[in-house]
């Protein structure tokens, strides 16, 4: 009995240690592309054959017959910050693919108020400057098939 609750106790531990923790550094590229992946809660790794493959899984961009575009927009906490992706894909023969994407996270037109007081000790309003910050990511993705003994391919 001792033994058999040991087991499981190590088995809780080796669980937990083997979670994700996020130090939000890049937090942004967990979000995840193309809305019917987004509205299967993610599932579609194993699943996806299509342009977004290079997000989600390269080695599906095998699948694809002609080339494709992808684009995404979405906007966050209450319209403050946009998510943006594009998507390029094409296979190069009958074995191979090549995809590229941008993903782009960003706040827009946030108000610079640095200098609304001037030396005097007045509010002048004309002072408010915009600005903007964004997170970009780029990425290259390239798939080839390869004949393994003993696998069965489609």
């Amino acid at each position: 009995m001792k033994k058999n609750f040991l087991i499981v106790l190590f088995l809780c531990a080796l669980t937990a240690s083997s979670q994700t923790i996020r130090k939000y550094s890049n937090e942004f590229l967990s979000i995840g592309v193309d809305a019917a992946a987004l509205g299967m809660s993610n599932t579609v790794t194993a699943h996806t054959g299509d342009v977004n493959s290079g997000y989600w899984n390269p080695a599906g961009l095998v699948q694809l017959e002609d080339k494709q575009i992808g684009l995404m927009h979405a906007n966050y906490f209450a319209n403050i910050a946009q998510y943006d992706y594009a998507g390029f894909a094409m296979p190069i023969d009958e074995r191979s693919a090549l995809g590229i994407s941008i993903i782009r996270f960003g706040v827009d037109d946030i108000l610079n108020t640095t200098q609304l007081i001037d030396s005097q000790g007045n509010i002048d309003y004309n002072r408010i400057s915009l600005f903007s910050t964004a997170d970009y990511a780029l990425t290259a993705s390239y798939a080839r098939k390869l004949p393994l003994d003993g696998l069965i391919m489609d």
